[in-house]
Parts: structure tokens; sequence; C-alpha cells
């Protein structure tokens, strides 16, 4: 068996390449975007590797902000430095910004219409699916893990129970369960 490519096979061209390409995606997303950045970004343009953006996001959660923020800003320091950064910055939220501020005005005044809380519902509804589409496409990555995926899965399984379940913070549970699948994860790759 092939071990899987951790070398992407194409970067962006430039900061505007960057700049276009995060504008078409916070565009895209309504209530989320990781479904479609992962497509974009790994299957579609191949800037990342499945790999590459699984490590990505996971510190992307860890850090203040939006995640797809964050991940959009550490993709444009690593082919572009701080030009890269801020160009892909100033995609996620220009006109995502202005479409905003239009959509607010709109919701205004038409909030009490039965029809608006009905186009609400199916939104989350068509996200909920997204992410959950999502999740299980990433989860192969769960193959290749060095924990393997019987142990990959149960931390998984461990942090959905710790959040929904017993409505432990999110902090408290990434000290714990993320510093124990760290320590596990270097232990099982041999580092001393």
């Amino acid at each position: 068996m092939t071990p899987p490519s951790h070398t992407p096979a194409f970067r962006p061209e430039n900061p505007r390449a960057l700049f276009l390409a995060f504008t078409t995606l916070a565009l895209q997303g309504f209530g989320g975007v990781l479904a479609v950045v992962q497509r974009e970004l790994v299957e579609r343009r191949r800037w990342m590797t499945n790999e590459e953006f699984i490590e990505d996001w996971a510190v992307a959660q860890v850090m203040p902000g939006p995640n797809v923020v964050n991940l959009a800003v550490m993709m444009g320091d690593r082919y572009f430095g701080v030009r890269g950064a801020l160009a892909a910055l100033a995609g996620m939220l220009a006109a995502p910004t202005v479409l905003l501020l239009i959509a607010a005005t709109v919701y205004a005044h038409f909030a009490d219409h039965p029809a608006m809380a009905g186009a609400l519902r199916g939104m989350g509804a068509v996200a909920a699916g997204l992410i959950g589409g999502m999740a299980i496409k990433l989860g192969t990555a769960l193959l290749q893990h060095p924990l393997g995926w019987p142990t990959a899965g149960a931390l998984a399984l461990l942090t959905t129970l710790a959040i929904a379940g017993l409505r432990i913070p999110l902090p408290w549970v990434l000290l714990v369960l993320g510093g124990a699948a760290c320590a596990l994860s270097w232990h099982r790759l041999g580092r001393p």
C-alpha cells in the first residue's frame, strides 16, 4: 500500500489568488463553510493534502476567533508570509461583511414573517447535513492516524460525550483529552 502524500500538488500563484479563493469560499458559506473549504482547498485546488487540512483545522479550532478565518490566515502566511495572511483574511471578510449588512437590513424588515423563520430553520438543517457529511469524509483519516482508528475514534467519542453530554467547557476538554491524544501520538511515533 502506498503511503499518503503529504505534499500538496499545487500552491496558490500569488496573494491575489488567495484573496479570490477565500472570497469565493466565504460567499458559499452560510452557517459554516467547513465542508466547502475542505472540498475547495484539498480536492479541487489541491493546495493542501487531506492530512494537512486536518492538522491545520485542529490548530485553527483551538485558536481564538472563527475557525475558517484562522485557517485562512495560517494558509496565507504559509505561502506568502504577512502579505498572504492579509490577502486571505481580506478574502474571508470583505464580501461577507457587505452581504451581512445587507442581510441584516432585510431581516430587520421581515423578521416577523413566518416564511423568514422557515427559511432560517431550513438553512440550519442544511448546515447540519454538510457538517455531518464532512465528519464522515474526514473520518477516513483516522485509518492512517498513529493511534489507530479504535483509539482515535474512542477519543473522538469521549470528546463528544464530554462536550455535548456532560457540558464540560471546551478548554478543559482540549487540555485533558487533547493533551492525552498528543502524548499518546508522540509516544506511538517513537519520540523520546
